[in-house]
């Protein structure tokens, strides 16, 4: 299970967009320790037991997710769409990864995010996240047709 931590400015007021009502600045953390199932080889047999560069942005993702929800309408959720992550250093099982999300600019469809993370020893990733708010029936009414 996840830990979160939320750090929210003072909303926006103007326009009349979806996402008109998320600052910039907004952010969260998520916090996960690292257990074998979190490893590469846990997938790879042949691999060391580190955390893996997939989880990491996952971490990163759901941290960028929980910074804007509670600005966006009933109904909303939102998407990732870029993912541009460096994975600076390796993390054994037993310690605790904290990443963190902020936003940095609000676009007319898109978020963008500053994310990090840290294992309490390095700073173990860093980049940029991109993710669209979508309305969510409207969204898997087009996943469905694809089916």
């Amino acid at each position: 299970m996840c830990a979160i931590e939320r750090h929210m400015p003072r909303p926006k007021t103007e326009g009349q967009s979806p996402l008109s009502k998320i600052p910039v600045g907004a952010s969260a953390t998520t916090i996960v320790e690292v257990t074998r199932e979190l490893t590469v080889a846990h997938f790879h047999a042949h691999m060391p037991e580190v955390y893996g560069t997939p989880m990491m942005i996952y971490l990163m993702e759901l941290a960028a997710a929980r910074a804007i929800q509670q600005y966006l309408p009933e109904g909303w959720v939102s998407v990732g769409a870029v993912v541009n992550i460096r994975h600076l250093a390796a993390t054994p099982i037993g310690l605790t990864v904290t990443a963190r999300a902020e936003v940095v600019s609000v676009g007319e469809a898109q978020v963008t995010f500053r994310v990090e993370a840290h294992d309490g020893v390095d700073k173990i990733g860093e980049g940029t996240h991109v993710r669209a708010p979508v309305e969510l029936a409207r969204f898997e009414k087009r996943v469905k047709a694809k089916a």
